[in-house]
């Protein structure tokens, strides 16, 4: 009884397995007819889809069928299984085509082809930290973003005097699609600077008998300079008044990107680098901007706030003192210097 038992169990087990290969060759064929049938569809626009966090292959074929890419979720699920491609999805938004094929829509979840990136550009960066950040972003080399930063169209387009866009790839937050190349991007970056700048600040330009290169280059002085907002207009009315009677402006964050980088401290040697940035040793404005202003820094250089000061120091909790006089200045230069020895020893 027993080894009849064991043998009509056998037997049921065989027909089960019999019958699940059957079901997996019908459920196969069915797929390889729908892959056969999405793959030979023209492609069409692009449809955006998100996958969340922690998305299972659930979750995605639910996603997917959504956004209409898919017209039988549960047998995507079941194809992803059979192929072994369930696993290992990345969460994020995918601009994905109408018309691509189960294969391939899993292989851009699971290698992100697709997945578009998001870059957030800082006010204050300059090119030496934008170009890798940029090139990170989109998945291209950094000597690609070298040569489109350098895109001599754009640079006719802006009137640009310098050799580069630095200053005019705005600080902001930007969405790149799968596959978007270094020039596309620097050229999306540039038309959101277009956008900021408003048509009325031309004839503010005239006003200030300043061209637009020079506005952007006071601009990214102050943005570096500044870590009070309120502090901006006042911060550019030293350079205006300093411009005006044709002082040096020497304005440290020059002699640092002359230098090829933040320094956390100046020294006096540091002052002397040559360089046409270097505005202790070169009168007037920088040949360009240092880096990427903001809206507020762009305004400040345009609007300088009514005041006589001509010198400012910054004192260690990040606001500036203001003088008119040098000697003014320099108590105040003595007192800056004390407050950070003094903050320096309670820590």
């Amino acid at each position: 009884m027993r080894c009849g038992s064991l043998r009509k169990r056998v037997n049921r087990n065989h027909v089960h397995d019999h019958y699940a290969s059957v079901r997996r060759a019908v459920l196969v064929a069915f797929c390889a007819a729908s892959l056969g049938a999405c793959e030979s569809k023209a492609h069409g626009a692009l449809v955006k889809v998100t996958i969340p966090p922690g998305a299972s292959v659930r979750t995605a074929a639910d996603s997917l069928h959504r956004a209409g890419l898919v017209a039988w979720p549960r047998l995507f699920r079941y194809y992803a299984k059979y192929t072994g491609k369930d696993h290992d999805i990345k969460a994020g938004t995918y601009s994905l085509r109408n018309g691509e094929s189960w294969s391939q829509l899993i292989t851009a979840l699971r290698d992100g082809e697709g997945l578009e990136r998001r870059l957030t550009i800082p006010e204050g960066w300059s090119l030496v930290s934008i170009v890798p950040a940029l090139a990170t972003s989109l998945g291209s080399p950094q000597d690609s973003v070298a040569v489109a930063v350098r895109d001599s169209a754009l640079l006719r387009e802006l009137d640009i005097p310098t050799e580069t866009l630095e200053g005019y790839l705005f600080p902001d937050t930007y969405i790149f699609s799968y596959g978007t190349s270094p020039r596309v991007a620097v050229r999306e970056m540039v038309t959101r600077f277009e956008h900021v700048w408003e048509p009325a600040w031309d004839d503010r330009l005239q006003q200030l008998a300043m061209s637009k290169n020079d506005v952007i280059a006071l601009a990214s002085i102050i943005e570096r300079e500044a870590r009070l907002p309120e502090e901006r207009p006042v911060i550019s009315a030293v350079y205006h008044n300093r411009l005006r009677l044709q002082m040096p402006l020497q304005a440290d964050p020059t002699v640092e990107y002359a230098l090829g980088g933040h320094r956390d401290r100046l020294f006096y040697k540091d002052l002397d680098v040559e360089s046409p940035y270097n505005t202790y040793r070169h009168p007037g404005l920088p040949p360009g901007p240092i880096a990427s202003p903001g809206k507020a820094s762009i305004e400040a250089a345009l609007f300088p706030a009514a005041v006589p000061y001509l010198y400012f120091v910054a004192s260690p909790d990040g606001h500036h003192e203001f003088r008119t006089t040098f000697k003014a200045h320099s108590e105040a230069v003595q007192e800056a210097r004390r407050e950070r020895r003094e903050h320096a020893s309670r820590e």
